[in-house]
């Protein structure tokens, strides 16, 4: 235990700990995003699409903004800048949440909300008593116990008011600030060690041209993936309460999809070392089951469809999510790793803020049934690009 308190620059809990927080936090308000827009605020699916698009635009600008400054200045005032702005932020929901103070608010905060969840995946980088893998299994798991946490609160707690709602949002980002503020010190005496060894190093390590190859095709992946997954968030909400489904049943499937998380991400995590030696695999499984999960809403009218859809859709989720930070954290350099899980939650941010917008103008000019053609579509072409491009290195590196 003493080894792992002098090599890890803060205790496994507290980063775990944040992971909780900051995501409770965000699951009071994200997944009502649309709803609260399109069905109190009264406009429309594009306005609201346009909304989530600039708020994801500015989480992207927060995440690139959080890697580099990890890096290049200090990580514990990082974090700290990005959890003042999202505790503020929420403050102010409280109080204003009408027309356009909604909006506004929800920019700021999904610009600190970047910069923080940027920060806690950047120190998964430093930890040295686990491997990397293993970390990013526990945070993902994290994630999405906060999610069980959030959507079960919000379906009960809506109907008496949306202010609960962001007073209990508040409340959680005045918790990670406490946190921050008191367990991640030893971040700064952490990352001036490991640039002290960059600069006394010779020379800059390289990431050799076929990694960065092998990235770029993941990060395809993932910008489709989050393009699909926002439908979730956003589109397929409105579809449901067309059906005349409640928004507790919609928030229920985010609570199941949370639950298999909970239960499945933990096995998953314990044959790590075997799903790592076979990381490949578990992507192209991972992101094709994501896309197929699609197929399953077509002619969608009961709410069981709905269920098993978004059951398969977790399964494709826990298997490929987690390991994309694994894959570009094994080919990124040691100095510049920071820079590249910003650069991931930066390509998943431009997903989010790409997908409710292109969804809403495929619904107004098309309908739903094509929505769901065009995401399977979407995803299976950028499985097969990353495929392409593995196979092509693997060649390569055999001749």
């Amino acid at each position: 235990m003493l080894r792992k308190h002098a090599i890890d620059p803060i205790k496994l809990i507290w980063l775990f700990a944040g992971s909780l927080i900051i995501n409770t936090g965000v699951s009071f308000i994200w997944p009502l995003t649309t709803i609260y827009i399109h069905n109190y605020l009264h406009e429309t699916l594009t306005v609201a699409g346009i909304v989530l698009f600039i708020n994801s635009a500015f989480t992207m600008i927060g995440n690139a903004l959080g890697g580099f400054l990890f890096d290049k200045w200090h990580p514990y005032q990082t974090l700290l800048t990005g959890v003042t702005i999202s505790t503020i932020s929420t403050f102010l929901l409280v109080l204003f949440h009408g027309w356009p103070a909604y909006p506004i608010l929800l920019i700021t905060l999904g610009l600190g909300n970047g910069i923080v969840v940027t920060g806690l995946n950047s120190i998964a980088t430093l930890i040295r008593s686990r491997n990397a893998s293993y970390v990013f299994n526990v945070l993902y798991f994290t994630q999405n116990l906060g999610l069980v946490f959030g959507s079960l609160m919000v379906g009960f707690i809506l109907p008496f008011g949306i202010t609960y709602i962001f007073l209990l949002a508040f409340i959680m980002f005045v918790f990670l600030s406490i946190v921050i503020f008191l367990e991640y010190r030893g971040l700064n005496q952490a990352h001036a060690s490991k640039n002290k060894k960059v600069v006394e190093s010779e020379y800059k390590e390289q990431i050799p041209y076929g990694a960065k190859k092998a990235i770029f095709s993941i990060l395809i992946c993932v910008l489709a993936a989050w393009i699909a997954y926002e439908q979730w968030n956003s589109n397929i909400s409105s579809y449901m309460l067309g059906l005349h489904m409640s928004v507790r049943l919609y928030s229920l499937l985010w609570t199941l999809n949370a639950v298999l998380i909970v239960i499945l991400q933990p096995l998953l995590t314990h044959f790590d070392d075997w799903l790592t030696l076979h990381l490949h695999g578990r992507l192209y499984i991972g992101f094709s089951l994501f896309g197929l999960a699609f197929l399953l809403l077509i002619g969608a009218t009961h709410y069981f469809n709905f269920v098993l859809a978004m059951a398969v859709l977790t399964c494709g989720e826990i298997l490929a999510f987690p390991a994309v930070s694994t894959f570009v954290n094994d080919r990124a350099s040691n100095e510049d790793k920071g820079k590249y899980q910003g650069i991931v939650q930066s390509v998943t941010s431009a997903g989010r803020a790409l997908g409710p917008l292109i969804g809403a103008l495929v619904i107004d000019n098309f309908s739903y049934l094509v929505l769901f053609i065009f995401c399977t579509i979407l995803v299976l072409i950028s499985v097969l690009i990353f495929a392409f491009v593995n196979a092509y290195n693997k060649k390569k590196i055999a001749d």
